[in-house]
């Protein structure tokens, strides 16, 4: 899209309102509040999105494309974490398009997994959550938001809070606000259901968001169904757990979020080498989300199996006190994380893997849903894809399989789970 021709087809109020950022689209809120204009990133056809499914050999999940999809960014103001900080986030929004896709459409708010790299965006073609999101949903007919989070792509943010549910749920609804603002310039039209979604730490804040829905926005927005996948809904337990059973990754994640809570909390430690062996005290704190290349990131780190990989992260007494006591300051930071203790209303799945070596299904899915059960709770389901993540990709070496499970195995059928549930309440 030109400046010009939005210029012409909305009119001046329209087009002042997007540069000058002074409307709010009647939600009384400066949060969401556009920064500039929109930007248009590309549109695909549904040919050309059925043909990325038949590369990865997925043709059968989504099911064949009835939409064209437009990519654009937005990019919008939202708090930061401490009180009265305002910053900007900026996120992708999908719109269908397409004889078989005349809309209004409902939006799918979309929490991304995580991202070591702090350039990465989800309003580019090349990424591969983009990829799912544009095939799993856009393609049918859902619009999607997908906040990039605070302290990535176009946010001036300092740092990312890491699996912290106050500004992952406001970099959630702000996206929404954001793009109800933007829908004029992007020719959406929205039909008023909000759905939710997110994968990995998206699907931490998935949860998280939905919580704030039903217990202080339900007049405000019109949430219909939520799919949170494969997230860490019980983050102080994981970090109990993992301290003693290390996870893929923990020589990045779990640093990442130990930085996380000092920079919010300024309690994790006293000195990084409080908690990190040498020579990563030296750096680690300002590593992550880095502006590095993958290769480069990972050269910096400790390699070998997750046991030894932590072993060479991280001081044995840190993880023993963390492993044990519960006034562990992590464990602490990480108890205000965590979403257990609350009764979901809207209906819901918690999808996962209990084959999953990063997020633990039985630490996290599991937990949350015996505890709603636990107060008789009914909205919420239980879905677990090992089966058929093994049926799907058991031929490949054991090693490719694990190292990719999580990342790039399991998300597509937790996805198409998120599909059939939101095609019920479309």
């Amino acid at each position: 899209m030109r400046c010009t021709l939005n210029f012409y087809k909305y009119g001046i109020a329209s087009f002042l309102c997007l540069i000058l950022t002074s409307c709010t689209g009647g939600n009384g809120y400066s949060n969401g509040k556009l920064i500039g204009l929109p930007t248009t990133v590309g549109k695909l056809t549904a040919a050309q999105l059925d043909e990325i499914t038949r590369k990865v050999n997925l043709e059968p999940l989504p099911g064949t494309a009835q939409c064209d999809v437009t990519v654009s960014q937005i990019n919008y103001l939202t708090p930061g974490v401490q009180p009265g900080e305002i910053t900007n986030s900026s996120a992708a929004v999908l719109v269908p398009s397409g004889i078989n896709c005349p809309g209004p459409y409902p939006l799918v708010v979309f929490g991304r997994p995580t991202v070591l790299e702090k350039a990465q965006a989800n309003a580019d073609l090349t990424n591969p959550t983009t990829d799912l999101l544009m095939t799993f949903l856009a393609a049918q007919g859902y619009a999607v938001v997908a906040t990039d989070f605070l302290g990535y792509a176009q946010s001036k943010y300092p740092y990312h809070p890491y699996t912290h549910v106050g500004t992952e749920v406001s970099c959630m609804l702000d996206s929404i606000r954001a793009t109800r603002n933007a829908a004029s310039w992007l020719g959406l039209k929205l039909n008023g259901k909000i759905m939710i979604s997110g994968y990995s730490q998206g699907g931490h804040a998935s949860m998280a968001t939905q919580r704030a829905i039903e217990q202080a926005n339900s007049g405000e927005f019109n949430l219909v169904a939520v799919a949170s996948l494969a997230g860490p809904y019980n983050i102080s337990g994981a970090l109990a757990y993992g301290a003693t059973h290390p996870i893929n990754g923990v020589q990045s994640i779990v640093p990442f979020q130990i930085v996380s809570y000092q920079n919010i909390y300024g309690n994790a430690y006293s000195k990084t080498s409080d908690v990190f062996n040498a020579p990563y005290d030296g750096f680690i704190a300002t590593m992550f989300p880095t502006l590095l290349t993958t290769d480069e990131a990972n050269a910096m780190l400790p390699t070998g199996t997750p046991e030894q990989a932590q072993a060479a992260m991280f001081k044995p007494a840190y993880l023993t006190d963390l492993a044990t006591n519960p006034k562990n300051t992590t464990f602490a930071d990480g108890k205000l994380q965590d979403l257990l203790g609350w009764n979901p209303k809207t209906p819901s799945i918690l999808c996962g893997s209990t084959a999953d070596p990063t997020v633990s299904f039985a630490i996290n899915a599991q937990i949350a849903y015996n505890d709603f059960v636990s107060r008789g709770v009914t909205s919420v389901s239980l879905v677990d894809v090992a089966a058929e993540v093994q049926q799907k990709y058991g031929g490949l070496d054991a090693n490719t399989f694990d190292l990719a499970y999580h990342g790039a195995l399991e998300p597509p059928f937790c996805l198409q789970k998120a599909k059939q549930l939101f095609d019920a309440h479309k």
